[in-house]
Formats: C-alpha cells, sequence, structure tokens
C-alpha cells in the first residue's frame, strides 16, 4: 500500500506540471471506493492549482478560470494499489485506468487495481466530504511544533501496542507498516510494547526515528515492494535499505553479525511486524 512518502513523493513528480493547467476534459471509468461527488462536465475550464498533501491524500484546487468550472479541489486517495501517471499524451485507457484528468499541459490518470482508490470533489478542504476524511488524521510527521511530549501525552494510559499506535495514525500520521518496523528499529523500542508504558524521552526518541526514516524514504523515492511507481514512472528505493522489514531470519545488521541474532517477525492487527529481539528493548 502507498504510504505517507509514496504519496509525497508522487504530488512532487507531477505538481510544478500540472498547475495552472486548464482541464479540458474528464474520463471517468469504474466506479472507485467514493463517487465523484460531482458531474464531470462540471469541471471543464477550471484552472488547477498547487497540489499539496494531507496524510495519505492528494489535494488538488481547481479555480474557477473565465467564467468557466468551479471553485472546489479534488481529494485523491491511492487506496491499496494505486498510482497516479502524468504524461503529456493521452494513451488509451487500460482496463485498471479509472480516472483521467485532460489538461492543457497533459493528463492526470489514476491506475488502480483493486479500485480502492478514489477521487473526490470538495468545495474545500475544511468543508464536506474532505473535511469528514481528513478529520481523523494526526499531526503531520514534519510539523515543527509536534513534540515527543504529545506522543507522551495523547499515548498515556493506553494499552495498545507501540507499533499499532503508530499504524493508527490519529496522533501522527506517515508511519505506515514498513516506516513504523524501521523507525521503532532505530528508537530501539520493541513494537509490541505497550505504548502508555513509553517514557517521555522514549518518545522524544520515537518521533526523531520517525521523521528520520520518512526523510530518508523520500529522498531515495519511497518503497517499491510490488508497483509502486511516482507520476514519471520512476520506482523507489527505500526497499533496499530496510534494516528489519521483510528480513524475518536474517541476520540483525547491529547486534546479530557477530552474535547470531535473527530478526524476529510477528503478526499485530494482521499486519507482519519485523524486530530485532535485543536492539529492540521493553
Amino acid at each position: 500500500m502507498p504510504e505517507l512518502p509514496e504519496v509525497e513523493v508522487t504530488r512532487q513528480s507531477f505538481a510544478d506540471r500540472i498547475d495552472g493547467a486548464r482541464v479540458e476534459a474528464v474520463r471517468v471509468g469504474k466506479p472507485l471506493r467514493w463517487p465523484l461527488g460531482v458531474a464531470p462536465a462540471e469541471l471543464l475550464g477550471a484552472e488547477v492549482g498547487a497540489a499539496s498533501r494531507r496524510g495519505k491524500y492528494i489535494w488538488l484546487p481547481l479555480r474557477r478560470a473565465a467564467g468557466r468550472g468551479i471553485d472546489g479541489g479534488l481529494l485523491l486517495h491511492l487506496g491499496m494499489s494505486g498510482s497516479l501517471s502524468f504524461s503529456s499524451t493521452s494513451a488509451p485507457a487500460g482496463v485498471h485506468d479509472h480516472f483521467d484528468l485532460i489538461t492543457s499541459s497533459g493528463v492526470l490518470r489514476l491506475t488502480d487495481p483493486r479500485r480502492f482508490g478514489a477521487v473526490v470533489w470538495s468545495p474545500a478542504l475544511d468543508q464536506p466530504p474532505a473535511s469528514r476524511l481528513l478529520a481523523a488524521l494526526g499531526r503531520e510527521p514534519f510539523d515543527p511544533a509536534l513534540t515527543g511530549a504529545d506522543l507522551h501525552t495523547a499515548w498515556r494510559g493506553k494499552r495498545v501496542s507501540v507499533k499499532q499506535a503508530l499504524l493508527a495514525g490519529d496522533v501522527v500520521v506517515g508511519a505506515g507498516n514498513i516506516y513504523a518496523c524501521e523507525a521503532l528499529f532505530m528508537a530501539g523500542i520493541d513494537p509490541r510494547l505497550p505504548c502508555g508504558r513509553l517514557s517521555r524521552p522514549r518518545c522524544d526518541r520515537l518521533l526523531e526515528a520517525v521523521r528520520a526514516v520518512l526523510r530518508r524514504a523520500l529522498e531515495v523515492g519511497g518503497t517499491s515492494l510490488r508497483n509502486f511507481k511516482d507520476a514519471h514512472g520512476d520506482p523507489g528505493a527505500f526497499q533496499f535499505e530496510a534494516k528489519v522489514y521483510g528480513r524475518e531470519g536474517q541476520s540483525c545488521t547491529t547486534c546479530g553479525v557477530a552474535s547470531g541474532v535473527k530478526i524476529r517477525r510477528v503478526v499485530q492487527g494482521q499486519r507482519s511486524t519485523f524486530f530485532c529481539p535485543v536492539c529492540q528493548r521493553r
């Protein structure tokens, strides 16, 4: 599933190319997770603004231009298997291509084999349906006002594991399964530890690790375990740098080379968790 780094890499790969373009046509294919919420013809003539991201959603503002189109925007989500591409030409749509925004600068296309993704029109980010879809999201990981104290306060007294607390995304967004495993390893925290037992210093260290892992993932284009590619068609490379994720039975890169300690895998909330039983402490 595309996580925050993959979504941000995707946004960066087409945002400057579509900014200021005019909507010339809209093609809607098979139904996605939610309906578009507006007649495609209503979008014609609108001018595309600067694309932004909130959590794993991309917001594409549309401005009324020369009396045509409507003010608002499109909220896009890649779902489990979706990807966005941007091309200067409009190739025939394939069986898994379910939405095309055809503009004066090129075609933004959503491809989604499982159709859990979405393209939803909203009059504004702070109005329904966008506000409703974004309401449960926690703070952005790179928000300078976010501190370890915020995590410590939000998790105080809770028994859910710290790994699942990260995945919930209601305190801080962005640490999906891969990145949560890697951040917990970097912070030296056992993923099975109840989040309410984390001390303030460990919360500080965990937030630092989340930011470091996500920052590195952004630098190398995200993670491409299956079919993720950005809007240019380029895959990510973070999977080659993972210290624990997907490395069950392999030596820990920190303590296992000499000692023979192996990376372990457990299942938490129906998701695989990878960790080092020595480096990561309860």
